[in-house]
């Protein structure tokens, strides 16, 4: 698919572009409606693609409730393995579209590796995920940053003290959630491992604070992330944190996200996937 529709389906799900505009847009590079109509559902999320069913006999999976900020109660989804054990525990934080059935997958296939995986949604506070995915991005604007950041860490504590959690813990997140991830990084003293896939860069000043054990992975082809890499990095080094930098040449923005044909990168997805779970279970298990 031609990089420029790539490029500008990231600016409409990344910054204030209407769908009208984004459309206008879309046919202005395809050359007709007609054109456009065909390639929005290759960039658009088909949910039907799951790599792990939603009923499987080997998990373990709930919908829950913790204590957020300021009363707020935020809701969660749990996978685990079905045999009931107290395993490390893995946040996974989902993308700017809140927690949605992709996400869910995704803390589906952590669980099958072995850990209890919990999957807050962050939009709890303003009525929880909405079906219609730019109705969700809206409401991320309205998000206060110090409660939601309060929220993913109290959801920690509540992974931890569950009696199928042994209290290792470590988070992933994409995109928005690879930015929270890197914000957990800084504020859970506790996290052992943390893994960013696309995800916005800390402020060099709160590198220090960094206790956790990082893997970073970013798309080629994703200039807006990756303008804040050497500054990240540099500042990584000059703290001596551990950490590990992948970065997957000829991939776009969100090259995990297998529910996106034209931005998922089978070859670079199944890698960093594979890297992860080793990660975790170097730094958990």
């Amino acid at each position: 698919m031609d990089q420029k529709i790539i490029n500008l389906y990231d600016e409409y799900t990344h910054k204030p572009l209407s769908r009208e505009v984004f459309i206008k847009k879309l046919i202005m590079i395809t050359g007709s409606m007609a054109m456009a109509m065909s390639v929005l559902p290759m960039l658009e999320g088909n949910y039907a693609v799951a790599a792990v069913a939603e009923k499987d006999d080997n998990l373990f999976t709930e919908e829950v409730e913790y204590e957020g900020a300021a009363g707020t109660k935020m809701k969660a989804y749990i996978a685990r393995p079905t045999k009931e054990s107290k395993y490390p525990g893995v946040m996974v934080i989902h993308e700017n579209r809140g927690l949605n059935p992709h996400i869910k997958d995704v803390a589906r296939r952590v669980a099958m590796a072995g850990y209890t995986a919990i999957a807050p949604d962050a939009l709890s506070p303003l009525g929880g995920t909405p079906a219609n995915e730019d109705d969700a991005r809206g409401l991320f604007n309205k998000l206060d940053t110090k409660d939601t950041l309060t929220n993913f860490l109290n959801g920690l504590t509540y992974l931890a003290q569950r009696n199928d959690c042994d209290g290792n813990l470590g988070c992933v997140g994409f995109c928005w959630g690879g930015a929270m991830a890197n914000q957990l990084a800084v504020h859970a003293p506790d996290l052992k491992a943390a893994v960013p896939f696309y995800g916005r860069q800390p402020d060099a000043a709160d590198v220090p604070n960094i206790r956790a054990a990082l893997q970073l992975h970013y798309g080629g082809l994703d200039e807006r992330i990756d303008a804040g890499i050497p500054a990240f990095e540099a500042a990584l080094k000059a703290n001596n944190k551990p950490y590990e930098i992948y970065i997957y040449e000829g991939a776009n923005h969100a090259f995990h996200n297998d529910t996106s044909a034209a931005r998922y990168n089978e070859a670079a997805a199944k890698l960093a996937w594979s890297r992860t779970l080793e990660f975790f279970k170097k730094h958990l298990k």
